[in-house]
Parts: structure tokens; sequence; C-alpha cells
């Protein structure tokens, strides 16, 4: 890839994890949530994995060195990981609340005041679901795009 476009990477890649995770935060009562914010942090490393290669994106990005793995190179373990994490705490949320005798995802809410950038910030029980299925989006979608892209 030409000099440019990994110029552009670099500086556009910041860029979509600070969009995403504001994204999961106001998911609960605006446009986002667990699901998009996953898609775009995905998008950003799909795009760092075009631009610089999965190497680059294993060694020296995430930090993961080791020798490949059956189904795929060994960042595949950790990406499968996030996804169980995810999963586990998606589930969690909503045992919680039948463990405090209410419905399945029953929730409940905190008041977060004079936040920097959010200033102030709705804390919704929801947000634990919303986190797990961030991390099964984002562990399941790495795994695709890095069992694909080997191949």
């Amino acid at each position: 890839m030409s000099v440019i476009t990994r110029t552009v990477t670099r500086v556009v890649f910041p860029l979509i994890l600070l969009t995403a995770l504001a994204l999961l935060f106001q998911g609960h009562n605006l446009p986002g949530g667990g699901f998009i914010a996953g898609v775009l942090t995905v998008a950003a490393f799909a795009l760092v994995y075009i631009v610089n290669g999965l190497d680059y994106l294993q060694e020296d990005l995430l930090g993961r060195t080791g020798d490949d793995v059956e189904g795929g190179p060994a960042i595949v373990a950790d990406f499968l990981n996030v996804f169980a994490v995810g999963l586990a705490i998606a589930a969690g949320g909503g045992v919680v609340a039948i463990l405090l005798g209410q419905p399945f995802l029953s929730q409940a809410v905190v008041f977060l005041h004079d936040l920097p950038i959010f200033d102030d910030l709705e804390l919704a029980s929801a947000f634990v679901f919303d986190l797990g299925v961030y991390l099964v989006v984002v562990g399941g979608l790495l795994t695709i795009l890095t069992v694909v892209g080997d191949e």
C-alpha cells in the first residue's frame, strides 16, 4: 500500500475506535449500542489488516506472537476468548436480575455527573448487556476476518 494510505490509516484508526466507544456508551438512550460499536471497531481493525497485513495487526498492534493454531493464526485464540467473555457478560447481565428476584434482563439506572466529554451520563445495567454484545461482535467478526483472510 502507498504511504498516503498508511498515513491516513494511522490517523483514522483511533478516530474510528473513539467513535465506536462513544456509540457504545450512548447506545442505551441514543442511536448506537453494542452491536454497531462492535461492527465499527472491527471495521477499524479490518482497515489496519488490509493496509498493513495480518502480521502487523497481530504482532505490532496487538502484541501477540506465537505459532499458528489449528483453524488459523495465533491471534484467533484471543479473538475467540473475547467472544466467549462477551457471551458470558451478556448472559450474566440477565442472570443477575434473576438472582435479585427480577425478570431476566431487568435493568436499573445510575446517573453520573460532571464527566469529561459526556458531562452527564446515565449508566444503565443494560450497558452490561451492550458491553457483552460488543465483545461478542468484536470477537466473532475478527475471528471470521482473520480466518478468511488467512486462506
